[in-house]
């Protein structure tokens, strides 16, 4: 309704043109100009496929960067927000499925501009006053869905989210980063690339005010993708004018990853005959004679037996790929192995 109730304006808007005639016209061109970008050499297959799309996209950008600039140079109306986000509506719907949004927070205009969600080369884009000119003050390039959080004050500083696309059992990549002024620039003061250099999978995740909640997947041996009951953990992070520190880390289904230890040392003491730890984990000597040294797990989903679901049967396979079915339960020293057969094939 908004953006009806802008389009409905624009008559006055050009009214108030006719004393600026150029910037109407510059703004009809570039609307044309993207509209011949996003029909040639910068469409769907260059976004994905293209081994440098940043560069291929510098064009592209420049065109929005002199629509916001020019805007904000002129002052008045056409320095709105919402005249602006009028106007790249327009050049998103030339484009076709990008996403163009503007916030303004703390003193500067934040353009996050997304051409596609798969694309390396989707930008957050600063902009404001440098040296008493509008101009265009930071740009960022990174892959995934770009969304501006805060306003920049100390009670709400200016966060970053990158949502990539969503894996098949309900997570995606993130990454979360702080944008800090320094001087005439913003530049990203912190990031979860720092502590997650592998990649950040995130199941659920909220940004508020200055804290950043995060549950993700961890990887340990024994992990397979889309199981169900698996160990995965949640953060909370809390910004300020001091920095980010991390305030609480909590496991969830910890049981699992305890679990596929005790398998780890179980294999390991197998193959390299250690009596004490086998006896540990193995109480039933009948039960530890009748294990191949060859013993390993396999990469697949547990599965819960018993009435009360109290024993985890583990996948393993022998020496020559033959298939066996591990079973632990959790005792008061912990996870130990009360069963184990080969399966029939």
């Amino acid at each position: 309704m908004l953006r009806n109730s802008w389009r409905r304006a624009l008559p006055v808007f050009f009214l108030l043109a006719a004393a600026q005639p150029a910037v109407a016209a510059d703004s009809a061109d570039r609307l044309d100009r993207f509209r011949e970008l996003a029909a040639s050499r910068l469409g769907l297959a260059q976004l994905v496929d293209s081994e440098a799309p940043i560069d291929a996209l510098r064009e592209i950008y420049a065109v929005l960067d002199d629509e916001i600039v020019e805007s904000l140079a002129s002052g008045g109306p056409f320095a709105s927000l919402e005249f602006l986000q009028d106007r790249l509506d327009s050049f998103a719907e030339a484009w076709g499925g990008a996403s163009l949004r503007l916030t303004r927070a703390g003193g500067v205009l934040i353009g996050a501009f997304m051409l596609d969600e798969r694309s390396p080369a989707n930008s957050v884009r600063v902009y404001g006053s440098l040296h008493g000119e509008a101009a265009l003050l930071t740009a960022i390039y990174r892959e995934g869905r770009p969304t501006v959080h805060g306003g920049g004050g100390e009670a709400a500083p200016l966060l970053l989210t990158w949502e990539g696309t969503a894996s098949g059992w309900g997570t995606r990549l993130l990454r979360v980063e702080w944008l800090r002024r320094e001087a005439d620039r913003m530049r990203v003061a912190w990031s979860t690339s720092e502590i997650f250099p592998d990649g950040l999978l995130a199941r659920a995740w909220s940004v508020r005010g200055g804290e950043v909640r995060v549950r993700y997947e961890v990887r340990y041996p024994g992990w397979a993708p889309g199981c169900e009951g698996q160990t995965e953990q949640e953060d909370v992070y809390r910004v300020s004018a001091a920095g980010v520190a991390r305030v609480t880390r909590r496991p969830i289904e910890p049981w699992h990853r305890e679990l596929h230890a005790a398998v780890q040392r179980l294999t390991t003491a197998l193959a390299e005959r250690d009596e004490p730890t086998l006896s540990a984990l193995v109480p039933d000597r009948g039960l530890r004679g009748r294990l191949p040294a060859g013993l390993r797990s396999e990469p697949a989903c547990d599965a819960r037996e018993g009435a009360g679901g109290d024993a985890i049967s583990v996948a393993a396979v022998a020496e020559g790929q033959r298939p066996w079915a591990l079973t632990f339960r959790r005792q008061a020293a912990g996870w130990r192995l009360t069963g184990a057969s080969p399966v029939l094939q």
